[in-house]
């Protein structure tokens, strides 16, 4: 019996996987559930958040500890940051899981991987850095210090071959998100119902949930059916939400709606959305909604980024369809008055809405099929074997 309880201890595989970011921790949990399904002996470990919590992981670092936007802006959470890289280093070292599993979060996971290395820890990066945008020259850390990469995004692959990278296009996971059920939200027809996404993090929060706020007490006072839906993200206080919009709510009394519903529901019941540069805007394609799009960070971050980006949109919608289907409103542009002419511009045109959603059908075309989480875990699996194999010459 005593024989047979260290076989079974031997044959469970211990996997770390990090998310800094609360749509790193959505894709990690359906990659964990997708692991499991494949081989119930499998523990998970690592950063992230709730929900890869609730799927099986144990979570030595919270993402919140983590989450930051823009370059400077990382500074008020360095301490945190810094903290929380050591913990997952000295994880590795205790732990030695047969794999690595990195979840975007760059700089953090980069540096995590040259520990993997050095202690000879197979790694797996999902859903890779953009360096096709800006900081290419990190391709060369990739390739040295990752094993494989699993892109979501169809010309991905292609930029990683180049650079001679182990790479497999998985397509992307948000594809394989379960279908979801309207909220009872009764909607007249005639009432105009006007998403707001400020983002998952405090920071984007404080940033742009104010100009959202003052963008749509303008509205309010231009059209007289209208209504704004706010989803709150799990690591947003509904309190710090509700604080912003008193102190923003204007002269014309907007009706705002905050929501514990999905982002993509908010879409749904959306005519259109003002939302936060990310992977927000990819979820507003799949649902087909047009979206202003906006981004704003410290002015010393925006010119940094003008410096170092090199790429001719920012919103991951307009990438995906290689043109700009979608306003895009950066930096001194992203003001509650310029927003409000481009938000009428749009819902007084319904011509020019019914062209946007054409295209937005045409961004989910090219971003593939389900299956990126199973896929992914394939890849994962085929790395221990092949570790497993390698240690055993």
């Amino acid at each position: 019996m005593e024989v047979k309880k260290n076989i079974m201890k031997q044959s469970i595989k211990t996997i770390m996987i990090v998310a800094g970011e609360a749509s790193g921790d959505t894709h990690g949990a359906h990659l964990i559930k997708a692991m499991l399904s494949r081989n119930k002996n499998t523990q998970f470990i690592g950063v992230g958040g709730d929900q890869m919590k609730k799927a099986g992981a144990k979570i030595y670092v919270h993402l919140k500890d983590l989450s930051v936007v823009g370059i400077t802006e990382v500074f008020s959470k360095r301490g945190g940051i810094i903290a929380g890289l050591n913990t997952a280093k000295d994880l590795l070292r205790e732990k030695r899981p047969d794999l690595l599993i990195l979840i975007d979060y760059p700089d953090f996971n980069l540096n995590l991987a040259r520990t993997a290395k050095n202690l000879d820890i197979s790694v797996l990066y999902y859903i890779s850095p953009q360096i096709w945008a800006w900081r290419s020259g990190r391709v060369k850390k990739i390739k040295h210090r990752v094993d494989h990469v699993a892109v979501i995004l169809p010309f991905e692959a292609d930029f990683y071959r180049k650079y001679k990278v182990p790479v497999t296009y998985v397509g992307h996971p948000l594809l394989e998100h379960p279908a979801i059920s309207l909220p009872d939200i009764k909607k007249d027809p005639k009432i105009k119902t006007i998403g707001l996404l400020p983002g998952s993090r405090d920071g984007e929060i404080n940033n742009l949930l104010p100009i959202m706020a003052k963008t749509a007490n303008i509205l309010a006072g231009t059209y007289d059916d209208i209504q704004f839906l706010i989803p709150r993200a799990p690591t947003i206080q509904k309190e710090q939400i509700q604080g912003i919009l008193d102190q923003c709510q204007g002269n014309n009394n907007p009706k705002f709606l905050i929501v514990d519903y999905e982002a993509r529901q908010v879409f749904h019941q959306s005519d259109l959305v003002i939302v936060a540069s990310g992977t927000a805007t990819l979820e507003a394609a799949l649902a087909e909604t047009p979206m202003i799009i906006i981004y704003r960070v410290s002015y010393i971050s925006y010119y940094l980024v003008k410096i170092l980006i090199h790429c001719p949109h920012i919103g991951l919608a307009n990438l995906v369809a290689g043109q700009r289907v979608v306003p895009e409103l950066m930096q001194d542009d992203a003001s509650p008055e310029k927003i409000h002419q481009t938000a009428c511009q749009l819902l007084d045109n319904p011509d020019r809405m019914e062209k946007i959603r054409r295209k937005l059908k045409m961004v989910r075309q090219r971003l593939g099929g389900p299956g990126a989480s199973q896929k992914t875990a394939n890849i994962a699996f085929q790395l221990i074997k092949q570790k497993k194999l390698s240690n055993m010459k």
